[in-house]
């Protein structure tokens, strides 16, 4: 037997296998697997808190979020950069306003789910990737390729089909697209990791959910922390908000950013599936050729991201 290095190993002795770039990348495999999956089954979470006030519902995250991201940044030694970040006046301004684009997108999610709007927010994420490359466009100056025209131009069709097969704008997915878009431009824009940027965020908006659920229990809503199943969801979202975003960032530090996208795919995939089979949305003439357009446009746009990669000589 010999060591990784070529190396003999001694008699009896049981070599441990270093870590290395292969493992980091399985590691990084894992997690987008399960941050993305772990979205996927998200309305089927929020399905069983259709009962409680969706902004009750928002508010709880956020306060639950807060707790175990101040665990993690604890268990991490990261308070420091919390602390660095805090005395930057930019970074403050953009995470408050990240926090309320980030809120927002929570609160048109969850309204979605509990008002029978799972196919709007498949919609919605699916066009998220297209939407983002618009707002780098516009905002950061990034130069798109024809294929990425291309691409956005079959998800503009897609769009106006189905707010004129439907006789309304999607609205849902369009403020879950541009909501979640915005605040992936913003966090962009500061130096501040995940977990810290996370922790800060839900502490700009804490007080005024601590205050909305204040409200709530004083009496426009029923005491829903008197049912131990709900207060148990409720406590459920923290871990549901906080986790994810934490494997993610770890993923994104493992794999191409090529691969991270080919993973993107897979919560609306998800949301979609459960939107027909599960909660039995219809699935109109208007809303198929919409959706089989906007399949088109992501297939465009991931072959057109794929071969503008393979021409550039420097690592994703």
């Amino acid at each position: 037997m010999t060591s990784i290095e070529g190396a003999p190993a001694a008699k009896g002795v049981r070599s441990s296998r270093p870590v290395g770039p292969d493992d980091n990348v399985r590691l990084g495999v894992i997690a987008a697997l399960f941050t993305y999956t772990l979205w996927g089954v998200l309305p089927l979470f929020f399905k069983l808190l259709e009962h409680v006030d969706p902004a009750g519902v928002v508010a709880n995250r956020i306060l639950f979020s807060l707790v175990l991201v101040v665990a993690i940044l604890w268990m991490r030694g990261q308070f420091g950069e919390v602390r660095a970040a805090l005395k930057d006046r930019r970074t403050v301004l953009a995470l408050a306003l990240s926090a309320v684009l980030i809120a927002g997108n929570w609160l048109i999610f969850i309204w979605a789910v509990g008002n029978g709007h799972v196919l709007e927010v498949s919609f919605g994420y699916f066009i998220n990737p297209l939407v983002s490359v618009a707002i780098g466009m516009v905002f950061l100056g990034e130069k798109l390729t024809r294929t990425q025209v291309i691409a956005i131009g079959v998800a503009v069709v897609a769009i106006l089909i189905q707010a004129v097969g439907l006789g309304t704008i999607p609205w849902v997915a369009l403020a879950l697209a541009f909501s979640f878009g915005f605040y992936g431009y913003v966090r962009k824009t500061v130096n501040v990791g995940s977990a810290a940027g996370l922790g800060i965020e839900t502490a700009v908006l804490v007080p005024l959910s601590v205050v909305y659920i204040g409200y709530l229990l004083a009496g426009p809503a029923p005491d829903f922390y008197a049912d131990p199943f709900t207060t148990m969801l409720l406590v459920m979202t923290g871990p549901l908000t906080a986790v994810p975003l934490v494997m993610f960032a770890f993923a994104a530090r493992q794999l191409r950013l090529s691969t991270i996208g080919m993973f993107q795919y897979i919560a609306p995939s998800m949301q979609f599936l459960s939107a027909v089979v599960l909660f039995g949305e219809e699935l109109s003439p208007a809303r198929l050729v919409s959706f089989a357009l906007i399949w088109l446009s992501l297939a465009i746009f991931s072959v057109g991201s794929f071969r503008s990669r393979g021409r550039d000589p420097r690592p994703a």
